[in-house]
């Protein structure tokens, strides 16, 4: 299945809507800012690559240019539990980097099999190598291994990425967006409002919990009745200490002229639950748009299946049934704090963000190219 967290262990998560079908954008000027691909990518157009390395999950994207974003040549999405016991040791676990590495070396060679040049492949790792004590060592082990050249980034840049990966879903009325990325190990909020035909970013804030830690912190089975609400209160407690009560934007949120984005597998999860999927289809899931009540009853319905259930829900499987409560958990205790009526879905994030930028970047003419278009060097 194609979103990275939601994705059954090695399954390569290619999908047919990421080389067609065109999104509505955020207005004009966001042709460019999609990762759908739905123009056809110029001749001879350059390989691109990016690469997340999460608390959770190891996953790679391959594509080319395109008029509208990019177009996908491949890409693959493994679990692999990084953090795995590093909120109680503050350390990576031997086993977990063993698992990670061999996901990495699976990377590795499916980019040098599509001739994907080293200059243009951007490899990043994000919580559970930044917080880890040995996560720099476990880089560098990475590097001398595999060649890939993992670069540790802060939750800020973090979070930005994810907001890039998902600009095209904005509804182009919005007047403000609160983009939610909920990872392994943290979980990322952008506070966005619009400033004349572009979307702004006015705060953001990382909260040290992702569906990793809360549910290590709350193991299923302990804490009775309340084991559910246990996880959003202790989510709520992360989002007050970390400002996500903010009286500046209440004005916009009240009178309905926002919105949520959830990026991750805490959302697709939800959105493969309420659609009733025999199998997880992306192009059903990435844009899609769920009430707050459609969200609350997919929950219900998760809590009601028990770990065996969710385990056989095609949209979960057995290495994800553990997770995707602390996923909702999180996603209800931000819906508490910012209630908006309506969450768009996205399967896209900080992979899409990444590859998106780099192609910007490379877009760009030098300073001398722009001087002599207007008639020779200055």
């Amino acid at each position: 299945m194609p979103d990275p967290d939601a994705a059954p262990e090695g399954r390569d998560d290619r999908s047919p809507r990421r080389r067609s079908g065109r999104r509505p954008g955020p207005g004009p000027g966001a042709a460019t800012s999609g990762p759908s691909g739905t123009g056809a990518s110029p001749s001879g157009a350059p390989l691109y690559g990016a690469l997340d390395l999460g608390t959770n999950n190891c996953r790679l994207l391959m594509a080319r240019p395109a008029r509208d974003g990019f177009r996908v040549v491949d890409s693959f999405s493994r679990i692999v539990r990084l953090g795995e016991g590093l909120a109680r040791t503050g350390r990576l676990d031997a086993a977990a980097m063993d698992r990670t590495y061999d996901a990495l070396a699976h990377c590795a060679e499916r980019i040098r099999k599509k001739g994907l040049a080293a200059e243009r492949l951007t490899a990043v790792a994000t919580q559970a190598c930044r917080a880890a004590e040995n996560g720099a060592e476990f880089v560098e082990r990475v590097r001398l291994g595999t060649g890939l050249d993992l670069r540790i980034i802060g939750a800020e840049e973090e979070a930005r990425l994810s907001v890039q990966g998902c600009l095209n879903l904005f509804d182009p009325r919005a007047r403000a967006v609160l983009v939610i990325d909920v990872g392994g190990g943290s979980t990322e909020l952008s506070w966005l409002e619009r400033e004349g035909r572009e979307m702004k970013t006015r705060a953001w804030m990382s909260a040290p919990l992702g569906v990793v830690t809360l549910a290590e912190r709350h193991p299923e089975g302990e804490g009775g009745e309340g084991w559910f609400e246990a996880m959003v209160a202790d989510m709520t407690a992360e989002l007050r200490a970390g400002g996500a009560y903010r009286p500046e934007l209440e004005a916009l949120r009240r009178s309905g002229a926002s919105h949520l984005v959830g990026t991750s597998g805490a959302i697709t999860s939800l959105a493969g639950i309420h659609l009733n999927l025999p199998r997880y289809q992306r192009d059903r899931v990435d844009g899609l748009w769920m009430t707050r009540k459609d969200c609350e009853a997919a929950t219900l319905r998760l809590r009601g299946l028990g770990a065996e259930g969710r385990a056989a829900e095609a949209c979960i499987g057995p290495n994800r049934a553990d997770l995707v409560l602390a996923g909702a958990a999180i996603m209800e205790a931000v819906q508490r704090a910012w209630p908006c009526e309506r969450v768009r879905v996205a399967d896209r994030g900080l992979r899409e963000g990444l590859l998106l930028e780099r192609m910007r970047a490379d877009r760009k003419p030098s300073r001398r190219r722009r001087r002599r278009g207007k008639g020779g060097p200055a």
